[in-house]
């Protein structure tokens, strides 16, 4: 239980309604910042305005899974407030403050470190990953599904990068009878990709390996399907990519050569909201438990 835990919970989407009712069963109080058009009916749940926040009086900051914005500005879906996250905010807080995002970037990095805080990046946890690739499979096929005028049985497929969700994807149409190839750099995964009956390539033959394929799907966070990758693939190819943004395509080149090219980060917020704001709402509820609320109780702040 939450019991006496004052959470903020900062912007998000659809995914942080299931995080409030969650964190709400476990007794937690919440102030919520950018919910203004929605309505909630939880106890120990209430809206607010940022600049109404006691930083002070918080032991914990739940940010969108996007985090902040290279400026601090903290996007709000459902409120026309404007939120920026500055150093000076987290100094007030308690020692055994700590900020949940579900990315970071140099500046939210910088204003923690400087405060002396702790951030934890959900996206990077093992459990959270390997239980959001469940919805993002299914965002994926649901694409390709869409956006194809073939079927996935029998297509040849190139799933680029064998990481938590890549291994999940490349296994999943593998199932629905696809052939698939799957393209990674360390001898380990090559070797399980082996292990999975699926074909291996390192990436650096990516231009020969994509000379044959129907359906191109990127993981990889850095730019690796680029112009003279694409510039090999058919023209009837079509390249998902599920990287974070802004991906790993250039896609203003396969715009230029006619080929379909979709960046689609973020896909259980968008296909199952509901299911992945429950992983992470359950995966909160035991950090804070766990982490955050025996930290304050140790803390002389109290």
């Amino acid at each position: 239980m939450l019991t006496g835990v004052q959470i903020a919970i900062i912007g998000g989407d659809a995914r942080q309604l299931e995080v409030i009712r969650k964190l709400a069963d476990l007794d937690a109080k919440i102030s919520l910042i950018g919910f203004e058009q929605l309505d909630f009916v939880y106890s120990g749940v209430t809206k607010e305005k940022f600049k109404d926040i006691r930083f002070s009086e918080m032991d914990c900051v739940i940010l969108p899974i996007t985090g902040t914005a290279d400026d601090g500005k903290i996007d709000l879906i459902f409120s026309n407030e404007e939120v920026v996250l500055t150093g000076d905010m987290l100094a007030e807080t308690p020692p055994y403050f700590t900020i949940y995002t579900g990315i970071s970037n140099p500046y939210l990095e910088q204003i923690v470190k400087k405060a002396g805080r702790r951030l934890v990046k959900l996206f990077e946890r093992d459990d959270v990953a390997i239980y959001n690739s469940i919805p993002t499979v299914e965002g994926t096929i649901m694409m390709a599904i869409q956006n194809t005028e073939f079927t996935i049985h029998g297509s040849n497929v190139a799933v680029l990068g064998l990481g938590r969700v890549g291994m999940s994807v490349a296994r999943a149409f593998h199932y629905l009878g696809a052939k698939v190839k799957v393209g990674a750099r360390k001898s380990e995964h090559l070797a399980r990709i082996t292990e999975m009956g699926l074909a291996p390539f390192h990436l650096n033959d990516l231009e020969q390996e994509v000379k044959d394929i129907d359906i191109c799907i990127n993981t990889v966070p850095h730019l690796i399907v680029n112009a003279s990758v694409i510039q090999k693939m058919p023209s009837h190819t079509l390249i998902l990519d599920i990287a974070s943004k802004p991906g790993g395509t250039d896609f203003r080149y396969a715009e230029k050569r006619g080929i379909k090219a979709m960046l689609a980060p973020s896909l259980p917020g968008i296909v199952a909201p509901k299911t992945a704001g429950r992983i992470l709402g359950n995966v909160l509820g035991r950090l804070i438990e766990e982490d955050v609320l025996k930290r304050k109780g140790s803390s002389p702040w109290m």
